[in-house]
């Protein structure tokens, strides 16, 4: 697929949030109205360029006969914001600040990697404490921010007093939190709960390819 105007990714946006709310495909009026296009050969010429570009199909015999690619409809963007060590943590974008995404990298990634989840990120992994959990250094794992995590989800913990995060097997314990590699050689690190902040879960891995 070649990069599209802005123009065309207006109408792929409004594609794509109009099926999700009715269910069926908009007519051209509807994407003249709905993207405050001047008139509807404006709008047939850019769908013409969206399907040979390959982002839509379309069916001349069809009412309404315009769809989503299987391939762009599957498509999210998402943003990799920092570096997580899966060893000593390391500072990174804490939960304020991550969504400060001006120049960020993006993935462009399939729905079944990210699961359908909403706020998700990548992150860099530094280290090799996870590596049994087969999270090694040099992979990318995506994250889905949240602020709250269950007995053995692997997590991003920014550690408040040291200004630092990393990336671990979380477990809450009485009067503290364990925050458990994988990796039989690493010890766990112990924390007082008020120390310890969840920035985001483990929802996928992209492992780097030797």
């Amino acid at each position: 697929m070649k990069q599209i105007s802005a123009k065309q990714s207006r109408i792929l946006d409004f594609l794509r949030q109009f099926l999700e709310e009715k269910g069926y495909p908009p007519s051209i009026r509807d994407i003249v109205n709905g993207c405050k296009i001047s008139s509807t050969s404006v709008v047939e010429y850019n769908l013409r360029i969206l399907e040979r570009e390959g982002y839509i199909r379309r069916d001349p015999e069809v009412s309404r006969g315009i769809e989503l690619s299987a391939r762009n409809r599957a498509v999210v963007r998402v943003p990799v914001i920092g570096y997580i060590a899966a060893g000593e943590p390391i500072p990174v974008p804490n939960a304020d600040t991550w969504s400060a995404l001006e120049g960020a990298e993006f993935l462009e990634l399939t729905q079944e990697l990210t699961r359908g989840k909403e706020e998700v990120y990548a992150l860099k992994v530094k280290g090799t404490s996870m590596v049994d959990a087969l999270i090694n250094d040099g992979d990318l794992v995506l994250m889905q921010h949240v602020q709250t995590a269950e007995n053995g989800e692997m997590v991003a913990a920014w550690l408040k007093r040291e200004k630092e995060a990393t990336l671990k097997r979380f477990y809450l314990e009485p009067g503290r939190i364990r925050l458990q590699p994988a990796n039989e050689e690493m010890k766990p690190i112990y924390a007082d709960p008020e120390d310890v902040e969840i920035q985001g879960k483990v929802i996928g891995v992209i492992r780097k390819l030797v």
